[in-house]
């Protein structure tokens, strides 16, 4: 395990994150606790997670993957130990996090309102990583870097107002650094312009989809970010699993995330079918799986600090981490490049 610079801090982080939003839905508590515990073992520190979760998102079920990492934390005595990444929710229609019933946005009262409740759950006085979930102002995509250009007019929280306040978290010791996430190369640098300008908090991270579907993030943000020392926190190196292969021809495993809650029509665009069997048989004539292929060639990237992986059964996590021991040859990334130059970025 690599370990790499978490932007200008003097946190080193792993260059596998654990992603844990399937803790209290897909997992229990237990299974939440042998998951942390094998990612410690293999070296991993950081541990991603948010007070949307768990995925996908209810009223009834929000919190409890903060609460989960919270009772882990209190029962192996290992605070000092991890690196704690949660996050705050972005403007949305969703009214069961604050307690007036207020819709999401990224207003001083909302912020601290929700930093209170993530120090609650997570049992701990201090998040060291405490990231915007997504932009308060309206946006063509989730992942804010679209192929397609298109908004709407909406209300919004200025990025100034909502980094002021994650500078008084930062004063008050309840955050250690700050971190963005879904955002685009201008949203990145509005909030660099403000901390530069006016002594607001630096944003460390940025948190965006990466993945063999999806290399956006290459277009504008690896070079703004990798001279701007932001580091990137890659989320779904497996395109929501369907660079495993587990979805081809129409298939719907029992127990997966598509199966249970039908959510992940970000992958399933026009070309991205084809270029999933594309990647896929790539792999087995490289004579590995398709999940060590796509999170192998995400860690090979120079502009990614760390790529967050989730897994719903111990075999995943394993499958994961083998990735650590693939590495992506001159020669295998020339091949990825012509996939992706006639298959380029259908699931952005």
């Amino acid at each position: 395990m690599q370990y790499r610079q978490l932007g200008t801090t003097d946190l080193r982080v792993s260059e596998i994150t654990l992603g844990t939003m399937t803790f209290g839905e897909q997992n229990t508590e237990a299974e939440g606790h042998e998951q942390m515990d094998r990612a410690l073992d293999a070296g991993i520190n950081i541990l991603d997670a948010a007070e949307l979760y768990p995925i996908a998102p209810r009223r009834e079920t929000q919190g409890r993957t903060e609460e989960i990492i919270g009772t882990w934390m209190k029962a192996r005595r290992n605070r000092d130990r991890v690196v704690i990444a949660t996050k705050v929710i972005g403007r949305s229609t969703m009214d069961w996090f604050r307690d007036d019933g207020a819709r999401g946005e990224l207003s001083r009262p909302q912020i601290l309102e929700a930093v209170d409740k993530n120090l609650r759950r997570l049992q701990t006085d201090y998040i060291d990583l405490y990231q915007v979930h997504w932009p308060d102002r309206a946006v063509p995509t989730f992942g804010s870097n679209p192929t397609v250009y298109k908004v709407e007019p909406a209300p919004e929280i200025a990025i100034e107002e909502t980094l002021d306040v994650l500078g008084e978290l930062v004063k008050s010791g309840k955050v250690r650094h700050v971190g963005i996430s879904n955002e685009s190369p201008w949203g990145t640098m509005r909030y660099l312009r403000h901390h530069e300008r006016s002594g607001a908090p630096r944003i460390q991270s940025i948190q965006n989809a990466y993945n063999l579907v999806n290399r956006t993030f290459e277009v504008g943000l690896a070079e703004f970010c990798t001279r701007e020392t932001v580091s990137l926190l890659a989320y779904s190196p497996l395109g929501q699993g369907f660079l495993t292969g587990k979805y081809r021809n129409g298939a719907r495993p029992a127990g997966a995330r598509k199966t249970l809650f039908d959510r992940l029509q970000r992958y399933e665009k026009p070309g991205t079918d084809a270029a999933v069997e594309k990647y896929c048989a790539l792999a087995a004539e490289l004579g590995v799986s398709p999940s060590v292929l796509a999170i192998a060639f995400v860690l090979s990237r120079p502009f990614v600090t760390s790529t967050i992986i989730g897994a719903t059964s111990m075999a995943q996590l394993e499958e994961d981490l083998s990735a650590l021991d693939f590495a992506i040859t001159p020669e295998i990334e020339e091949r990825i490049d012509a996939i992706h130059q006639i298959h380029s970025n259908p699931a952005p």
